[in-house]
């Protein structure tokens, strides 16, 4: 039996239990961190029970992560073994995972990712800094292009592209900022929107440069140093992935599930990369100053914060990570267009961000998967798809305005975890 399609000398059932033990221990961790988390609940916790879960569920999002960090790591191994498990609890009927094969859940896990990779680019802006960016597949289609000139006209490998590709895409970002730093609001909104279509514009009419509406193909795929993720080699030089594994310990033979496989990790380490940097940056000065400016942006600069150096750092790394997720979206389907990079794009990567929680990264992820992933597993029914798209999204908007999982606190708070009432109390007694 082999693993996501890789055929291995080497006996896979020893490496499987291998990977389920260590994905059944990860889960454990994370249960137990959530039991003792609920230990502290009583009956006098009742009468104040939508703080105490909402409290809890803040405490527990570490655990929760540690959870679906695991789950997203091993989830090429789980859609193989459940493929295999499920059928015997289905009577033997494996119609329905026939429908769900190994290629086509990572392939739209890989989708899924890519557009978390884009909110929490967003989030950045809207999200901390309090910006209303409705322009921001601007930097997704820098990103893109920039990848897809240097790696087809300059030869440029995937892994020094793609850091390319993030700069290009930074730099179109300080250039949008710096003449929106003094708009707010619904005119801030209006002018990103109209930098978004100038872009789409010029990727239209700079046809020497973009390919103008025929968009730009054969775009290399990504590889792993020299080996390349294919049957045969087509360049002197390289290596194929038969090649370089046939000799080594594993034995692995060629399969194209292992294409998307290697772009599904690659993508998943950037998503834990933005992730770890967007987690530690909240916490410093310059995601503390976000903070202020999106609560209140008279009362941050008279404190003293310099209101043009915080917008432009957050457009500037907001855009990188545009242009890291276009970078990664050029080289994954070998061929751009200007039709991939309109306004409804915006709209569905700020509708996630809003929809996750403004702020939250696991709100956002999770948004990411309702919005992104569901539509691809009921795209048989397209006829009717898009309306349960918007009547849902109306539905989880009332019931939770804020958004699925929102923590908009800030981060250092003023009276610690004190309740409003010792506060009004303190304050009337000084």
């Amino acid at each position: 039996m082999g693993i996501a399609g890789w055929t291995i000398t080497f006996p896979t059932e020893v490496l499987e239990v291998f990977m389920l033990a260590a994905g059944i221990i990860l889960v454990i961790r994370a249960l137990l961190g959530l039991w003792r988390q609920a230990k502290g609940v009583t009956l006098n916790d009742i009468e104040n029970g939508k703080k105490r879960r909402e409290e809890l569920l803040k405490n527990s999002t570490g655990y929760i992560s540690i959870f679906v960090v695991a789950l997203a790591i091993f989830l090429p191994f789980l859609s193989d073994i459940l493929s295999t498990i499920l059928p015997s609890f289905l009577g033997g009927d494996s119609s329905f995972i026939a429908g769900l094969s190994t290629r086509y859940v990572i392939d739209v896990s890989t989708l899924i990712l890519t557009y978390v990779l884009l909110a929490w680019g967003l989030n950045i802006v809207v999200g901390y800094a309090g910006l209303l960016d409705l322009g921001f597949v601007a930097f997704y289609a820098v990103g893109s292009y920039s990848f897809a000139i240097l790696a087809r006209e300059f030869d440029i490998g995937f892994w020094t592209a793609l850091p390319l590709a993030g700069f290009f895409a930074m730099m179109s970002g300080l250039i949008l900022g710096f003449p929106v730093l003094k708009l707010r609001g619904d005119y801030f909104a209006i002018v990103t929107l109209g930098f978004g279509e100038i872009v789409r514009i010029l990727l239209l009419n700079l046809y020497d440069l973009t390919g103008g509406p025929d968009g730009i193909n054969g775009i290399p795929r990504p590889g792993f140093g020299n080996v390349v993720f294919f049957k045969r080699i087509k360049e002197e030089g390289t290596q194929t992935f038969t090649d370089f594994f046939s000799n080594t310990f594993w034995q692995i033979d060629y399969s194209s599930t292992h294409r998307i496989i290697f772009l599904y990790y690659i993508v998943l380490v950037l998503c834990l990369l933005v992730a770890i940097f967007t987690m530690r940056i909240r916490k410093q000065p310059l995601g503390r100053a976000w903070e202020a400016l999106r609560e209140n942006e008279v009362a941050a600069e008279s404190l003293g914060i310099n209101r043009t150096n915080i917008k432009l750092a957050a457009f500037a790394i907001s855009a990188t990570w545009g242009g890291f997720a276009g970078a990664f979206f050029a080289s994954r389907q070998g061929f751009i267009s200007p039709e991939s990079y309109t306004f409804i794009e915006s709209a569905i990567i700020l509708a996630i961000v809003v929809m996750g929680g403004m702020g939250n990264l696991m709100g956002i992820a999770l948004a990411a998967i309702i919005l992104i992933g569901l539509p691809e597993l009921f795209r048989e029914l397209d006829e009717y798809r898009m309306a349960a798209f918007g009547f849902g999204l109306v539905l989880i908007m009332i019931w939770r305005p804020t958004g699925l999982i929102s923590f908009r606190d800030p981060t250092v708070l003023l009276f610690g975890k004190k309740n409003k009432k010792q506060q009004v109390e303190e304050i009337a007694h000084d």
